[in-house]
């Protein structure tokens, strides 16, 4: 029969907890992986790949100055966030522009991002709207000389603008959930920045002025309806001339920074 005093390690008691330094790993720098999956988060985020794109593993690997493995894993990633999709050829590609699934996303970021912008109202102060008009001031002037700004620019300058203000909801879970859904909604961000006309077309700037001004003067309602505006504004562009699964966008070569 088996000594049980000496599997529970004490007299018939239960077992003991194993100690600390058991159970904890020692800390490592960022991996090569890490780096791979962050840059092409970001890219995704920033729409530097196009909607139905494929993404080719090689020409990845070579640009980002890599093995494919990191790359793999990284990719792996992005599937399981649903920024990216895996074919039945085992290759990869952004998701196509498709109705339903532009209808998802909107419906999503405005409920997630107003709930963030809603508390956010409440909490940031008068200075911290104020340190936001700068912003705008950037972004029209990128808008007014987009031959000369690249559209990078302004996609990131309307990122700025948001982010700085979710990050005020005070909010730990609301967060990582908004940058999921910029990372899914990234390239079909971009694709409406390239379809914007500003001589015909309401900009963002007019809906971020209004939430600055709903904030300023504390009506959360006021603020999500400008919310609201603005990323439907962006959406209803793709709607005329969607992507079906059957007209998949070419493969295309990106260059990528190696980071140190």
């Amino acid at each position: 029969m088996a000594d049980f005093s000496r599997v529970l390690n004490i007299k018939g008691g239960p077992p003991q907890p194993a100690p600390l330094r058991d159970k904890l790993t020692p800390v490592v720098r960022e991996t090569v992986q890490d780096r791979v999956y962050q840059q092409l988060r970001q890219a995704l985020i920033y729409g530097l790949f196009d909607p139905g794109q494929v993404l080719i593993i090689q020409d990845i690997a070579v640009s980002m100055q890599t093995s494919t493995m990191p790359v793999r894993d990284a990719l792996s990633r992005l599937i399981s966030e649903q920024a990216l999709e895996a074919l039945p050829n085992r290759s990869v590609r952004v998701p196509v522009i498709d109705p339903k699934r532009l209808d998802d996303l909107l419906k999503a970021r405005i409920v997630i991002e107003g709930a963030a912008l809603e508390l956010a109202t409440h909490r940031i102060t008068d200075e911290e709207i104020e340190a936001l008009h700068p912003l705008i001031g950037h972004y029209d002037e990128a808008l007014a000389n987009r031959s000369d700004y690249p559209i990078e620019e302004e996609l990131d300058l309307n990122k700025s603008f948001h982010f700085r203000i979710y990050q005020h909801s005070g909010s730990d879970v609301l967060f990582p959930i908004i940058e999921s859904l910029w990372l899914q909604s990234g390239p079909y961000v971009r694709a409406a920045v390239l379809k914007f006309d500003p001589k015909s077309e309401i900009s963002a700037l007019h809906y971020h002025r209004e939430i600055l001004a709903a904030l300023k003067a504390r009506d959360a309602e006021a603020a999500k309806r400008a919310l609201a505006s603005d990323i439907s504004r962006a959406f209803d562009l793709l709607r005329d001339t969607p992507l079906t699964d059957s007209e998949p966008a070419p493969p295309a070569k990106r260059r990528y920074r190696r980071k140190t």
